[in-house]
């Protein structure tokens, strides 16, 4: 299996080289859904942003992808492998319903809907959350939840969080590029 903390440290340069901030990095085998089979392969993804714009644009995935290959592969020339199996790169923009991984997007998204695995359980013995963040302070979340009302929890304790897509998340998330937008441009008919 990959050492993921040994990947992040060959990759995390790479893209604060382009200006980009590392926004997660996951190695899986198979797809999200369904069992696994012998022909599933292995998949390193990294999801990285620009930190003025929360997001990378098609260019900014290819430049990084194409960092990161370059990277591993002189690593691999010189015998340090980092991932002995055959796997897919994967390099992409978080997204607006984005996956929540640093104390810093609990704190940018304050206020957004998520929804949060925990390790350990909070309120009513839940640890599948789902609501609003509420605050984030010296590493505890405040949460209300749908069900449980309001929680906090560690930050340490979260084993998965992402954002939901609702009109107030996509009305706080400003497009990459607006220009031209609204202009409508119709066909003329001939006559």
């Amino acid at each position: 299996m990959a050492d993921i903390a040994r990947i992040i440290e060959i990759v995390e340069p790479e893209a604060k080289a382009l200006g980009f901030e590392l926004v997660r990095v996951v190695y899986f085998r198979g797809g999200e859904i369904g069992p696994l089979s012998e022909a599933d392969e292995y998949t390193l993804q990294i999801m990285a942003e620009r930190p003025e714009t929360g997001q990378l644009v098609l260019d900014d995935c290819a430049a990084l992808s194409h960092r990161i290959s370059d990277r591993i592969d002189e690593l691999e020339a010189a015998g340090d492998v980092l991932i002995g199996d055959a796997y897919r790169l994967e390099v992409s923009s978080p997204g607006i319903d984005r996956p929540l991984t640093r104390v810093k997007d609990f704190a940018d998204w304050t206020g957004h809907e998520a929804k949060v695995q925990l390790v350990s359980a909070v309120a009513d013995n839940r640890k599948a959350l789902q609501g609003d963040i509420v605050a984030i302070e010296d590493g505890v979340i405040a949460f209300d939840d749908r069900k449980s009302g309001r929680v906090s929890f560690p930050f340490s304790d979260v084993q998965s969080a992402k954002l939901i897509l609702t009109d107030r998340l996509i009305a706080a998330t400003r497009p990459l590029e607006a220009d031209g937008a609204e202009e409508i441009f119709e066909e003329q008919e001939d006559s």
